[in-house]
Formats: structure tokens, C-alpha cells, sequence
């Protein structure tokens, strides 16, 4: 893959005007939050008798080409949006038949299975599917029911009006050289502006990001916690496949005070979903999330199901995982989050789908009235009013110590026996807790150790049977850039990673991010090392934005259309 050196911050404004469209509501997003929230809009106007313009803004080239879940999906906010789903035809193809949980030593496992969970903790009722696959259903869906689709638009920058607040987003800015010179196919996007903005981004969203800072809307809250997931797909023989299984394993590879675990789901045509969330407080800067994942499968409890079948599918996106602690304001002037864009994940069920669906339906029931009131640009709080008294609510605050509880004593003692007692506490009681709500106290970059104090970690080399290398990963998930384009991964200064990043903490880039990405090169000498940016590998999993020690990566969105292309992830 070719090489590319990221230049600092910065992005020229156009010389010329944009053309702007108008509609009521402007989406970016095209995630199951901001596809639900167009189909809601769509059904309330029906039921109205009314008209109701809606545009929707996806990066990928497809609808589903980013999206990247485990994914065993709770099908509540589904049946909410659509009650005859089944009918329908949405691809939730495969019930869930079994539930394990395991917990790992190096070579050997102890069967969690048998511990008492409250009912809604396990999988009865759900479903294994490619999330990216009811993406596209959906999308189907929200087009029938007119909703203008925009995919290969990237939104890019956010418009406000002359009171300062959302107006609209910029997208599909095409044609600038990575040398800064307009190409002849340069075009400078054009600004789509709404009544409201609803950002659907998922996680560590770009365009959020602005709003959170300009509203203040992580004031007062706890930081905002995250893991990195990292996912395969495999194709195996008829003698290992257990369809309807579901896996999930706490333990090796990770040690007791670095979060995470994994899943393995069985599904489809012989199809086993399998991947490691790391959670991205660890401390240890020499960790690679990636080859964790790697070694994780030569465990016998995993190896067993994997040999003689073929890997088809990797990927890895940032797993937002803070809870009701951690959740900004929802609503602000001219616009509102859903979905992961806010945080909504129950980190503890592993699934979010179903509350991003749902907040979408509350983002898309409140803006609706705003708008039939004649409003527009203003703070619709009755949205987060409503999410308050919703069901999404009230199960994230019965699992809103477990991820801090496995922070502060480890994952034996913490996850696994004070996060069980919370949660069988939490939802017998309605919500009390003994431990209180407990705080999240400080970001994962900086939970980030001293290299000097922590040893130096060592992977096996990948064998090309059951563990592999990143960029032929990379090449698995059809990742492609335009590579003469500016890079969407900005320094605010490119002096940090050699002069900070690397004599504090080893340059822990070139570990974190599951693509290749960041290198440290140096010259035949082994000397003058220099910081090089690969920003075509970039599967946006937007790990760097997050876990970069002295926070100098910002992750930006290239041109529209690149990027992954999961199939069925």
C-alpha cells in the first residue's frame, strides 16, 4: 500500500459559493438511528396527512458499507418502528438458540454459564444478523417512503446561522489534492440546510464533536469511555457450525485490569461472527488490540470452531461504552443526537441497535412536532424529555456501574462478581444500586501509561491460518481512498509524535490502530525517526481520535465513498 505523510490542521474554505438545499430535516448519519428517524418522520407525516422534506447524509458508499456490529440484535425498537418486521421481510435471520459465557485462562475455560443474570442480560428472543445488512433494509424502507438517500457524502463541516445555531452541513467537497491544488474534477460540496440537523454518526462522530464543543454538551458529564472492537467472518465446515450460539467469553488474552471480551456468533450459511472488544482505558501503551484478537484465536475454546473454515470479513470500529454517566445534553439549537452519536450502547448487553433505533423514533417524534408548530433552529428539549421516561433510559441506568465497577477491581472480581450482584440488585429493585452511580474519572487517552512503566509486549507471528497480519486484513475489508486527496487524519502538531509521543510512550499509534495506519519509520541507520501516516488503510474505526495519548490526532472525513466496503458485517 502506498505511503502518505499527514501535513497539521487545516482546511481551505471554497472560492466560491456553495449551492444550498433546503429541507426540514437534514440527517447524517445512516446508521440504524438515523434510518429509523427518517422512516418515523415519514410515518408521522402519513399519519398527519401533512408533508414532511427529509434528506439523509451516509459517508459510505453504500448504505452499510461502515456499519460494524457483533451482532446479536434485540429486535424492541424494531418491532416499534415496523410491528410486522417478520412480514416484512427484515433479514433477522437467525434466533438465538444458546447462551454461553466463559471465562478464559491461557490454554483452559470456566463455564459462567449457570450464574444467575437477570432475565434481560441474556440473548432469548434475539437475533444474530449483519447489522449492515438491516441497514440496507431499512434504507429500502425509508426510500419508499420517500426519504431522499445521499450515500458517498461525506458530511464535512457543520453550518451555523447568524444566531448560532445548526443550520445545515456541508457535504460532498470532491477534487482537492493531497497537495492542496484543485484537481479539474474539483467540486466545493454544496451546504444542505434544515429546520433541524439530526447528527447519527455513531461513534466519536466527526461533525458531533463540533457540536458537543460549541454547546457545551459534555458539561458536567463523566468523560466518555470506549473499546475497540475488533471482527471477523468465518465460513465452516457443517461439523463445527452451531447455529443460533452465542459465545461470549471474559479473561485471555486480556489481563485482569484491562477490559474487554469476546464474542462468537453462529449464523446464516455457516457463518461464525467472532471478535474482541479491548476496552481503550488500558495502560499499557506497548498493547495491540489487533494482535490480542489474533492470539485470542488459538485458544482451544475458539480454534476448535475455526479450523478447516475460511476467513471472508475483517473490520474494527470504536465501541462507545461510558453509559448514562457519560451521556452529553441530547438537544441543542437547530439540531439533536441519537444513537451511538449520544452514546446510547448497553455496554453490558453488548448491544445498542435496538436503543438506536429507538432514539431515532424519539428524535424524529419530537422534531416533527417542533416543525408542525412552525419552529425551526431552536432547542427541542422535549426530545430528551421523553428519552428520560423511555425504556431506553431505564435499562441504561440498571447496568450503569458495570463498566466503572470492572474499572476499579478488575474483571473477576469486578465485572464478573460485583457487576453481577449490581445487576441482579439494579433490576429487581427498579434502579437502586448499593454502589450509587459510580464515575468514569478520567478520558481513555489519558488512562495512557509511561512507556518506562510497562513492559515491552511481544505477539506471536500470525500462522495465515487462524491469525493474520493487518494489512492483509485491511485488504479483506475493501478499504480504498482516492489516494491524491488531502489526508482526513490532521496533526494539530506534527512535532508530537516524535518529540512526545515516542520518548514517553512508544508511540502507541502504531500499536492502537487495527490498520496499519501510523508507522515510525527510520532511515538504514535506525536512526532520525519520522512519523508516517498510511491514511488509505483507514477502516474509520476513529481508535487514533480517541486513544492518542496527547489527543494531537483529529480524524476527519474524507471524500465521500471511502473508506470500508463490509458486505455483510
Amino acid at each position: 500500500m502506498a505511503e502518505e505523510v499527514v501535513d497539521q490542521m487545516g482546511a481551505d474554505a471554497p472560492d466560491e459559493p456553495r449551492e444550498a438545499m433546503e429541507y426540514d430535516v437534514v440527517i447524517v448519519g445512516g446508521g440504524p438511528a438515523g434510518l429509523a428517524a427518517a422512516i418515523r418522520f415519514k410515518q408521522l407525516a402519513a399519519e398527519a396527512g401533512s408533508e414532511i422534506s427529509v434528506a439523509l447524509l451516509e459517508k459510505g458508499s453504500e448504505v452499510g458499507a461502515h456499519i460494524l456490529s457483533g451482532a446479536v440484535i434485540d429486535p424492541k425498537g424494531l418491532a416499534e418502528l415496523f410491528p410486522n418486521w417478520k412480514a416484512m421481510g427484515a433479514p433477522l435471520e437467525t434466533a438465538v438458540t444458546k447462551d454461553k459465557i466463559l471465562f478464559l485462562g491461557p490454554m483452559g475455560s470456566v463455564d459462567l454459564s449457570w450464574l444467575p443474570m437477570p432475565s434481560f442480560m441474556k440473548n432469548h428472543g434475539c437475533y444474530i444478523a449483519s447489522l449492515g445488512n438491516l441497514c440496507r433494509w431499512l434504507a429500502e424502507q425509508a426510500e419508499g417512503l420517500g426519504v431522499e438517500i445521499y450515500p458517498g457524502m461525506a458530511a464535512s463541516d457543520v453550518v451555523f446561522d447568524d444566531q448560532g445555531a445548526v443550520k445545515g452541513v456541508v457535504a460532498g467537497v470532491f477534487g482537492m489534492g493531497k497537495d492542496g491544488v484543485k484537481k479539474p474534477d474539483y467540486q466545493p460540496g454544496i451546504e444542505l440546510h434544515g429546520k433541524y440537523v439530526m447528527f447519527g454518526e455513531g461513534c466519536r462522530g466527526s461533525l458531533t464533536k463540533i457540536v458537543m464543543e460549541r454547546f457545551g454538551l459534555n458539561d458536567g458529564r463523566d468523560p466518555q469511555k470506549y473499546g475497540i472492537g475488533l471482527k471477523e467472518i468465518w465460513q465452516v465446515p457443517d461439523d463445527v457450525f452451531q447455529p443460533g450460539l452465542v459465545q461470549h467469553t471474559l479473561g485471555w488474552p486480556l489481563d485482569d485490569q484491562t477490559g474487554g471480551g469476546s464474542w462468537m456468533y453462529h449464523f446464516g450459511d455457516n457463518y461464525i461472527s467472532i471478535g474482541l472488544v479491548v476496552d481503550l482505558s488500558y495502560a499499557n501503551p506497548y498493547l495491540s488490540p489487533f494482535d490480542e484478537f489474533q492470539r485470542f484465536k488459538h485458544h482451544p475454546e475458539v480454534s476448535k470452531f475455526l479450523k478447516g473454515g475460511k476467513r471472508i470479513a475483517y473490520g474494527a470500529r470504536a465501541i462507545v461504552k461510558g453509559g448514562v454517566q457519560s451521556l452529553p445534553k441530547l438537544a441543542f439549537p437547530g439540531g439533536v443526537l441519537i444513537g451511538d452519536s449520544a452514546g446510547f450502547v448497553n455496554q453490558a448487553r453488548i448491544k445498542g441497535s435496538h436503543n438506536a433505533i429507538k432514539t431515532g423514533m424519539l428524535g424524529a417524534e419530537a422534531l416533527f412536532a417542533a416543525v408542525a408548530a412552525g419552529r425551526s433552529g431552536d432547542e427541542v428539549a422535549e426530545y430528551e424529555a421523553s428519552y428520560k421516561k423511555s425504556w431506553v433510559a431505564k435499562e441504561l441506568k440498571l447496568v450503569r456501574n458495570n463498566k466503572p465497577l470492572g474499572a476499579k477491581f478488575g474483571t473477576a472480581l469486578g465485572s464478573i462478581l460485583f457487576g453481577g450482584v449490581d445487576l441482579t440488585i439494579t433490576n429487581l429493585t427498579g434502579g437502586w444500586s448499593p454502589f450509587g452511580t459510580l464515575k468514569h474519572k478520567k478520558s481513555d487517552a489519558a488512562a495512557t501509561g509511561l512507556a518506562k512503566d510497562h513492559m515491552v509486549l511481544k505477539y506471536p507471528k500470525p500462522d495465515g491460518v487462524l491469525s493474520f497480519d493487518k494489512l492483509s486484513s485491511v485488504f479483506i475489508s475493501n478499504t480504498n481512498h482516492d489516494e491524491d486527496q488531502p489526508s482526513h487524519l490532521k496533526l494539530r502538531d506534527a512535532s508530537i509524535p516524535i518529540a512526545v509521543n515516542l520518548p514517553k510512550y512508544g508511540e502507541p499509534a502504531r500499536l492502537y490502530c487495527p490498520a496499519g495506519v501510523y508507522e515510525v519509520v527510520y532511515n538504514d541507520a535506525g536512526q532520525d525517526p519520522r512519523f508516517q501516516i498510511n491514511a488509505q488503510n483507514c477502516v474509520h474505526c476513529k481508535t487514533c481520535d480517541i486513544k492518542d495519548p496527547s489527543q494531537n490526532i483529529v480524524w476527519t472525513t474524507p471524500e465521500g465513498g471511502g473508506g470500508p466496503n463490509y458486505p455483510n458485517m
